[in-house]
């Protein structure tokens, strides 16, 4: 996956790098405007404007702190699911794990997504209970202001771990949807997009809930505080709609790739070099005249290896009119060849592996065709376009 655009690295955890997305920034200064203007003055008034800020800020650095232990939760356990973590992103409305592979099944995919709240549900009962410790042990010194802090934490945590556990994807309890229905019988496809759709209706139910909210306050039915809840509430229900649609997208996408074999988007044209051929017959009838970046090396319809630019260009140019193909080709070996009917994710898989932008399409033994990364870009841009 690419680096989300504007963003960058603070630092790492578990060996996971950790990036900020710019829209932190901005949520960042919102949590601590509201924590300095609101919540601590009526909680600890006679401070100054400079402390409640100071504050304000230090809470919210401990709340992104807990953000990142509920995505760590899920990554420690992806781990254990033999799942590579690409990074941690922390951005507007919390923070995202990035895992490079889906869980392998079900009941992974559920330990996986409840690590999360297990962990949220954990710090809020520790934070929770180190205020009722300094509450029941302040005898002569004022921790006022620790328990006030450990309270605040300890009851956002609580209800993040409770709303992740919403069953709609992609929140953590819609993958937990996703993990059941996909266990009862539905295909991980089909479960992501029945996970997707209900976390589309927890969205416009959100979206509702404040718009509503909104009416109220403007029209005196409900205080003007309230309008802060449902502004919240609407901007949170646009990005769980948002995201919901998205996930359902990508697995769409994602089952056209384990779905589509290789066959529909492969070259049937094959232009092969002979293993007895020279470098000069090569360049002058091959490399020049087409321009491609490699040609497979056949021999009555086998495969027997690949020649490229850069294993003729390695060779010095008085030498060409010696040295035959069979010299300095690559032998060929597992990833460079697929079947027709292998899906495009095993071949995209492939050329991953084995550095190649090209593979040989074999069947029984004979070569076929070709399929490149070039041929499968633009099939990617034909299928989401």
């Amino acid at each position: 996956m690419n680096r989300p655009a504007l963003s960058w690295k603070i630092g790492s955890a578990l060996g996971i790098p950790i990036h900020i997305h710019v829209s932190w920034i901005l949520i960042f200064i919102l949590v601590s405007w509201t924590l300095a203007s609101d919540y601590l003055p009526e909680h600890l008034p006679g401070l100054s404007a400079v402390r409640y800020w100071v504050m304000g800020g230090v809470a919210t650095v401990f709340l992104f702190l807990s953000v990142l232990l509920h995505e760590l939760g899920h990554c420690y356990v992806a781990r254990r699911c033999h799942i590579p973590i690409e990074r941690i992103t922390l951005f507007v409305f919390g923070g995202v794990a990035q895992m490079r592979k889906e869980a392998p099944s079900p009941s992974a995919e559920a330990l996986i997504a409840v690590a999360g709240p297990l962990v949220s549900f954990g710090l809020g009962g520790v934070c929770l209970g180190v205020a009722l410790l300094l509450e029941l042990t302040q005898q002569g010194f004022s921790f006022h202001g620790m328990i006030v802090l450990c309270i605040l934490l300890g009851t956002v945590n609580l209800q993040l771990g409770l709303f992740n556990l919403l069953p709609g994807f992609p929140l953590d309890g819609g993958r937990i949807l996703r993990a059941g229905l996909w266990a009862w019988g539905l295909d991980f496809h089909q479960a992501t997009k029945r996970a997707a759709m209900a976390g589309f209706g927890f969205g416009a139910l959100f979206g509702l809930v404040g718009l509503l909210t909104l009416a109220g306050s403007l029209t005196g039915w409900l205080s003007a505080s309230a309008a802060s809840g449902g502004g919240w509430a609407v901007c949170m229900g646009m990005f769980l709609c948002a995201a919901a649609l998205v996930s359902r997208r990508q697995a769409a996408f994602r089952h056209a790739l384990m779905t589509v074999p290789v066959r529909e988007l492969m070259t049937r044209t094959v232009m092969a070099l002979s293993p007895g051929s020279t470098l000069d017959d090569a360049v002058d009838g091959r490399f020049q005249p087409y321009g491609y970046g490699a040609f497979p090396v056949v021999d009555n319809g086998h495969l027997l290896g690949l020649v490229t630019v850069q294993d003729v260009q390695a060779v010095p140019t008085a030498l060409w009119s010696r040295r035959r193909i069979e010299e300095i080709m690559r032998p060929a070996v597992p990833s460079l060849f697929v079947g027709p009917e292998a899906p495009i994710l095993q071949a995209m898989a492939q050329m991953a592996q084995g550095g190649w932008d090209r593979l040989v399409v074999v069947q029984d033994e004979t070569v076929i065709g070709l399929v490149t990364q070039s041929g499968i870009v633009r099939f990617l841009q034909r299928y989401r376009g």
